[in-house]
């Protein structure tokens, strides 16, 4: 497979994993802005941004304890990571960028593939904040969460396993990882900032990873901090754990094969077993669990460089021709 067509294949894999995420916490927000008081609602914020490791385009998160100017922010927040294209990370320029990828990629992706991506990206084209706020934001996360879901069931259904697939999987559970490390770190932040010990923080974030059921029927105790990360770090048959992500990242690393360069394709295949043996061995014998998170997330983004060196943007080196003999060159 060409670099150019690995590399739109790996990141349309990931813009779509970092948009599905986006969505299903800003449902959470935007439910919680009914009848949550405005701490409970900064904590989000904070959450949400911690996570993605930037500010609002408007500046520094403060904590306003007016309840019209929390529904102020709230707004321009929503907007800043729904519709704003000069946020990387917005849903907008998810879907934008997600797309412009799969239509290089054409050639690679089944047809049914690019018409449900195609479908959603004009969906949200026209579509302003003012659009989904009247109503309620909350719908509009939901389907936009279910359609990408969609998509992810119609890619498993048509697309052939060829490295097309292996590629679009890989950069899925990259991203997937990544943003798991992440969310884990802000929610630790975001409670320390807030000195809020309630139990409804960390059962948002079970629920965010589908978790809230599995933890209930493997504890009878009450929701604890620790217990709630051990869970989602772990359980690898949680869907979203952080050790499922790893452990199936290795997998389709594995199944790209080699790349031009066998060093470099072995420093990346190194890096991608020491992610998995953080999560895995050095998780039950960490006694500060917080340093290992960022260890993790910053061991997925030098994973990420190296993919990119060994698949995407390797040296071209020069085939070596012979002299020919007796002739001076």
């Amino acid at each position: 497979m060409l670099a150019r067509s690995a590399a739109g294949l790996y990141w349309m894999g990931r813009y779509l994993e970092r948009a599905g995420h986006l969505c299903r916490l800003l449902k959470q927000q935007t439910e919680s802005l009914v009848d949550s008081p405005p701490r409970d609602i900064y904590f989000g914020w904070h959450r949400i941004y911690g996570a993605l490791q930037r500010e609002p385009h408007t500046g520094t998160l403060e904590f306003d304890s007016d309840d019209l100017f929390t529904l102020v922010d709230s707004f321009t927040l929503t907007d800043d990571l729904t519709f704003e294209l000069t946020n990387p990370d917005s849903i907008r320029s998810c879907f934008v960028q997600g797309r412009e990828n799969a239509r290089q990629m054409r050639h690679h992706i089944s047809a049914e593939m690019w018409t449900c991506l195609n479908q959603s990206y004009l969906r949200l084209q026209n579509m302003e904040i003012q659009d989904i706020w009247r109503t309620s934001p909350e719908d509009f996360y939901a389907e936009t969460a279910a359609e990408i879901d969609t998509f992810r069931g119609v890619t498993s259904s048509t697309l052939y396993r060829d490295d097309a697939w292996h590629f679009v999987q890989l950069g899925s559970y990259v991203e997937r990882a990544q943003l798991s490390s992440s969310l884990l770190i802000a929610q630790i932040d975001a409670v320390r900032l807030f000195e809020v010990p309630a139990d409804a923080y960390w059962t948002s974030l079970l629920r965010h990873y589908h978790a809230f059921e599995a933890y209930n029927r493997a504890s009878t105790a009450a929701i604890e901090p620790w217990r709630v990360l051990d869970q989602l770090v772990t359980n690898s048959q949680l869907p979203d754990s952080l050790s499922l992500s790893v452990s199936e990242l290795c997998t389709e690393l594995l199944a790209v094969g080699l790349g031009p360069d066998a060093r470099s394709t072995a420093r990346t295949r190194k890096q991608a077993e020491r992610l998995r043996q953080l999560v895995t061995d050095g998780w039950s014998g960490a006694s500060d669990r917080y340093t290992l998170l960022r260890d993790v997330r910053d061991a997925c983004r030098e994973l990420h460089q190296l993919v990119t060196t060994t698949y995407f943007d390797y040296p071209v080196v020069a085939p070596v021709t012979e002299r020919a003999s007796g002739i001076d060159q």
